[in-house]
C-alpha cells in the first residue's frame, strides 16, 4: 500500500515552481509523474521521497496534517530549495484547502465551496500585477464592501488573464507550470479578499490534475463547468461592474444562533480529493430550516468510514453521528455558519432528544410536494445551496447501466435516475443501490440530493419504507424507518418476500432531452477546447462550408440560432492568427478566445438548466430546445 502525501497549501507549491529556472520547469511534469510511488512514512509523521542517490525530499506536515510553509518541505540536494526534486514532490501531493479564519474555539473549519453562476460577464479591466506568494494576510470575514478595492480589481484581472491562458493551453498543455500560475493568482485573490475567485481557481487546478492523471470518475464536463465558473467570476470582478457579493464569503463566519431544536434526517460520508474524510449529519428544525453537523479531517477513506459512528463534538452531547441522524438535539447558545453548519464553541450546550420518523413533521414536509416543484425552485435560485435535499416516493423499475431507474409515485411522473451519492466502491452507496435494483416494483421513500447537471437524476442519501405500502422495505425498529445508504448495508431480510404486484414498467429508459438535444454539438466544442486547448478547437472547426453546415445546421433548424452563432464565433476566434507589423504570424492574445468560449459556455449552461427542469416535470415540453 502506497503512502499518501500530505496536502500542500497552494501558495507553497506556487512559490516552489516560481523559483525554478526555465530549464527545470520544462522537466517538472516528468519529474512529478510517479514520484509519489516511493514515498515512505516515518514514525514521526514525516514523509520522504528519494530522487536518485543524492536527493532526498522530506515533507514535515504541521499539526493539521498539511504543508503550510516552505520550511516544511526540504531537499538534501545542492540546489535546494530552488530544486526540481522539491517542486516535484510538492506537485505530486494533493492541494490543501484554504486555511480557515479564526473562529470560536473548537468550531469546525471545513473549507467553503462557493456555488457557481452562469450570468453573462462584462469587460476585463487592465491586467494588474500578482502579489508575491508565500505571504499571509487575513481574509475578510464580514459582508463584502460596497465597492471593490483597487487591489481586488488588480487581483481579479490577473486571475482572468492566467485563467484565459490555462484555457488556451487545455488539459494537454496544462501541466505543473500552468497550474502553478493559477495557484499563484488564486493566492493573490485570497489576499485581496476574493474567496469565491480563489475557490474557483482551486477547482480548476484540481480538475486539471485529475484529467491529466486520468483518475477514475473524472468527467470532462466537470472541468468545463469549473473553467466557466472561474472565467465568469474573474471577468465580472475585473470589470469593476460586478455585484460586490460576487467576492464570496470567507470561511465559516459563525454567528450566534440562540436556542435551537433540530431533528436528524440522515448522515453521509465525506471523502475529498485532498485526503480529507469524515461525515455530515443533516438536521431539520421544526420550522423547516436545514442545519448540519460535520466532522471532516485528514484521514481519507478510513476516516470517512469510521466517522459515521464517531461522537458528536457539540455542546457535550453524549451522542454519536449514527444516533444523531435518528435522534435530535436541543441546543442552547448555538453558533451557526451561513451555510447552516452548527459550531461547537465553548458556550454551546446540547441535550439529546428522541428521534422522529420521516412521517412526522418537520421531516414529512420534505415528501409533501412533487419533486419537480422542488427542483424548479432550486434551479430558479441563483445561490441555491448544492447540499439542498428533496424527498419523494418512488417505484423501483430496475438497473440500467450504472444507475437505478425509478418512477415517482404520482400520475404521469417521469423516470428518475438514481446514482450513488459517492461512487467509491468501499462505501456502501453503490452496493445498496445494486441490491435495491434487484427488486423491481419495490415502493421506496427516498431522501437525496438532485444532480442539477443531469436530467431527472437524484443521488439518494437515505431510503425508507413507503407508509401503508406492502411491497416496501422492512427495516429494524431501531433504524427509525430509514437506512443511510453510505453507512447502513441493506440485507435480504430488509426486503419484502415474494414478487411485487404487476406494474406497468417501461422496456427502455425513454428519451433523454439533454442527450437528444443538438446542444451536444456546442458541448463537444467547449469540451474539445478544455481537453486540447485553442489549437484543438481550431482544428476541429476547419473544413469546407458543407462541414460547417453539418455542424451548426441542426442547431439552427431547432431554433437555436444563438447557439449556432456562438459556436461559429468561438471556432473563428480559435482559428484567428494575427500578424505583426512585419507580416509574421504572431501568437494571439488568449483574452478574445476566452471571451468567445465563455459566451458559448454561458449560453449552454442556461439552455441545459431549462432542459433539466423540464425533465423533472410530469409532462415535459422540451421539443423546441431538443430539436424534436
Amino acid at each position: 500500500m502506497s503512502t499518501e502525501l500530505p496536502p500542500v497549501a497552494p501558495e507553497v507549491l506556487a512559490e516552489a515552481v516560481e523559483h525554478l529556472t526555465p530549464r527545470l520547469r520544462k522537466k517538472l511534469d516528468a519529474a512529478t509523474e510517479g514520484c509519489a510511488a516511493g514515498a515512505v512514512l516515518a514514525a514521526d509523521g514525516t514523509v520522504t521521497l528519494r530522487f536518485g542517490e543524492d536527493a532526498l525530499v522530506t515533507l514535515s506536515p504541521g499539526p493539521a496534517g498539511t504543508i503550510t510553509t516552505a520550511e516544511q518541505a526540504t531537499c538534501s540536494c545542492l540546489l535546494a530549495p530552488r530544486c526540481l526534486h522539491r517542486a516535484a514532490a510538492l506537485g505530486a501531493a494533493p492541494l490543501a484547502d484554504s486555511p480557515p479564519e479564526p473562529t470560536t474555539a473548537a468550531e469546525p473549519a471545513e473549507s467553503a465551496d462557493p456555488t457557481g453562476s452562469s450570468e453573462p460577464v462584462g469587460t476585463v479591466a487592465p491586467v494588474g500585477t500578482v502579489a508575491p506568494v508565500g505571504t499571509t494576510a487575513p481574509v475578510e470575514t464580514t459582508e463584502p464592501a460596497p465597492a471593490l478595492t483597487a487591489a481586488q480589481l488588480r487581483a481579479a484581472g490577473a486571475l482572468w488573464h492566467v485563467a484565459a491562458e490555462a484555457l488556451a493551453a487545455g488539459v494537454t498543455a496544462g501541466g505543473a507550470v500552468v497550474q502553478a500560475e493559477l495557484l499563484r493568482a488564486a493566492h493573490t485573490a485570497r489576499l485581496a479578499g476574493l474567496p469565491r475567485a480563489e475557490a474557483a481557481a482551486l477547482r480548476v487546478v484540481r480538475g486539471l490534475r485529475a484529467a491529466r492523471e486520468r483518475r477514475a470518475g473524472q468527467r470532462l464536463g466537470d472541468l468545463t463547468g469549473a473553467f466557466r465558473e472561474l472565467l465568469h467570476t474573474a471577468g465580472m470582478l475585473a470589470s469593476g461592474a460586478a455585484d460586490p457579493a460576487l467576492t464570496g464569503t470567507a470561511r465559516r463566519a459563525y454567528a450566534p444562533g440562540g436556542s435551537l431544536q433540530v431533528h436528524g434526517l440522515c448522515r453521509e460520508p465525506v471523502l475529498s480529493a485532498t485526503g480529507y474524510g469524515g461525515v455530515v449529519t443533516h438536521l431539520l428544525a421544526p420550522g423547516g430550516t436545514p442545519y448540519s453537523v460535520s466532522d471532516v479531517r485528514p484521514g481519507g477513506l478510513a476516516r470517512a468510514r469510521g466517522a459515521g459512528s464517531a461522537s458528536v463534538a457539540l455542546g457535550g452531547a453524549a451522542l454519536d453521528h449514527a444516533g444523531l441522524a435518528r435522534g435530535g438535539l436541543r441546543i442552547v447558545g448555538a453558533t451557526v455558519s451561513p451555510e447552516g453548519r452548527l459550531g461547537a464553541g465553548r458556550g454551546v450546550r446540547a441535550t439529546p432528544l428522541p428521534g422522529i420518523a420521516w412521517t412526522e413533521q418537520p421531516a414529512a414536509s420534505l415528501f409533501a410536494r412533487p419533486a419537480a416543484e422542488a427542483v424548479a425552485e432550486l434551479l430558479a435560485a441563483p445561490d441555491a445551496p448544492e447540499s439542498a435535499l428533496l424527498g419523494c416516493d418512488v417505484t423501483v423499475v430496475g438497473a440500467a447501466g450504472e444507475h437505478l431507474l425509478a418512477r415517482e409515485t404520482r400520475p404521469d411522473a417521469p423516470l428518475l435516475r438514481l446514482l450513488p451519492a459517492h461512487p467509491h466502491p468501499d462505501l456502501a452507496h453503490t452496493e445498496n443501490l445494486r441490491r435495491i435494483a434487484s427488486y423491481p416494483g419495490l415502493l421506496l421513500r427516498v431522501l437525496g440530493r438532485p444532480d442539477l447537471d443531469r436530467t431527472a437524476t437524484l443521488r439518494p442519501l437515505a431510503v425508507g419504507p413507503v407508509p401503508g405500502a406492502e411491497y416496501t422495505l422492512r427495516l429494524p425498529e431501531e433504524w427509525l424507518g430509514r437506512a443511510d445508504l453510505g453507512y447502513d448495508r441493506l440485507q435480504g431480510a430488509h426486503f419484502p418476500q415474494g414478487a411485487a404486484a404487476p406494474v406497468p414498467l417501461p422496456a427502455a429508459e425513454g428519451p433523454d432531452p439533454l442527450a437528444d438535444s443538438p446542444l451536444w454539438r456546442v458541448r463537444r466544442l467547449l469540451e474539445t477546447g478544455v481537453a486540447g486547448g485553442r489549437r484543438a478547437v481550431a482544428e476541429a472547426a476547419r473544413g469546407t462550408a458543407s462541414l460547417a453546415a453539418a455542424s451548426y445546421g441542426p442547431l439552427r433548424r431547432a431554433g437555436l440560432t444563438g447557439a449556432a452563432d456562438l459556436a461559429a464565433a468561438l471556432a473563428a476566434e480559435a482559428d484567428r492568427r494575427p500578424r505583426d507589423v512585419f507580416g509574421r504570424l504572431a501568437d494571439p492574445s488568449p483574452d478574445g478566445y476566452a471571451w468567445a468560449w465563455l459566451a458559448a459556455a454561458t449560453y449552454l449552461a442556461a439552455a441545459e438548466r431549462c432542459l433539466i427542469a423540464a425533465s423533472w416535470a410530469a409532462t415535459p415540453n422540451v421539443g423546441a430546445v431538443s430539436g424534436r
